[in-house]
């Protein structure tokens, strides 16, 4: 009875643990989740994917034999949670790799690498072009992105909670920034830059002070997220960006997005970045 009962047991396991990629595989379609932040990841008015992280997925799914893909829009910070519910099984919206995400989810290795820049108002009124700008500086508050990096890197800098303010997402940074309810929107420099091209009321904060914590440069590295128990999936990705990554089409296929051979990671890994 014991033994009948554990092979029960054994096979509900194996049932549950099933890989994604085994049913991906079969029906040659996948489910590709983004934050519609330019240039990152994102929907153009036809519907179309497109981003770095959209671009190079495609291109990844084409080599893997996966030619029906899905794309869904949600917020930056429910992104993680969604992957975990299944509603999508990959995020492409060029995530940055860090030790608490780790936890959460798999990472691919990472495709970029870049840092941190202000959207300030045209003229920069309050002369801001660092983190230690906003920290110094009595009255000044400074918007970040719900789940993005930024929080923490103005916490673990020194800013004052209280000169922090969470926003849902880029467009709604903008709009306070115009408003007067924040003084410069922090985000990467690659997204401010694309900001600033479509509104002639703010600009690019430059120059801009490089961010040190703890005297260390801050940069961050993007990558394909995955859910807990895909390691195939991850390593199929991975195993078609090690040969792509840094080639002449890879190049052309991101520089319209502002990436290129600038923005490549080199050796960094997805292990070194989770530790």
């Amino acid at each position: 009875m014991k033994s009948i009962f554990a092979f029960i047991l054994l096979t509900l396991s194996t049932f549950t643990m099933a890989d994604t990629w085994d049913e991906i595989s079969k029906e040659g379609k996948i489910t590709l989740g983004v934050a519609n932040e330019r240039p990152y990841g994102y929907l153009t008015p036809m519907g179309e994917p497109a981003g770095e992280a959209p671009s190079i997925a495609m291109y990844v799914l084409d080599k893997l034999g996966v030619d029906d893909v899905e794309v869904v829009v949600t917020e930056f910070g429910s992104l993680i949670p969604g992957l975990k519910a299944g509603r999508f099984d990959v995020i492409a919206a060029g995530m940055y790799v860090n030790p608490k995400r780790c936890k959460q989810v798999l990472f691919s290795n990472p495709t970029y690498t870049i840092g941190e820049g202000f959207l300030v108002l045209d003229g920069n009124p309050k002369g801001l072009h660092g983190y230690g700008d906003v920290k110094k500086a009595d009255g000044v508050k400074m918007g970040v992105m719900a789940g993005a990096v930024e929080f923490g890197y103005a916490k673990k800098f020194g800013v004052p909670l209280d000169r922090i303010v969470t926003l849902p997402d880029y467009p709604a940074g903008v709009a306070a920034l115009k408003a007067g309810r924040i003084d410069a929107l922090a985000g990467t420099s690659l997204t401010m830059a694309q900001l600033a091209q479509k509104d002639e009321r703010v600009e690019l904060a430059q120059p801009f002070d490089e961010l040190k914590i703890e005297g260390e440069s801050v940069k961050g590295y993007g990558a394909f997220g995955f859910r807990k128990g895909d390691e195939t999936l991850r390593d199929n990705f991975n195993r078609v960006l090690d040969g792509f990554l840094g080639t002449e089409q890879h190049v052309s296929m991101v520089e319209e997005y502002g990436f290129g051979k600038h923005t490549l990671p080199g050796d960094v890994t997805t292990q070194e970045l989770c530790n």
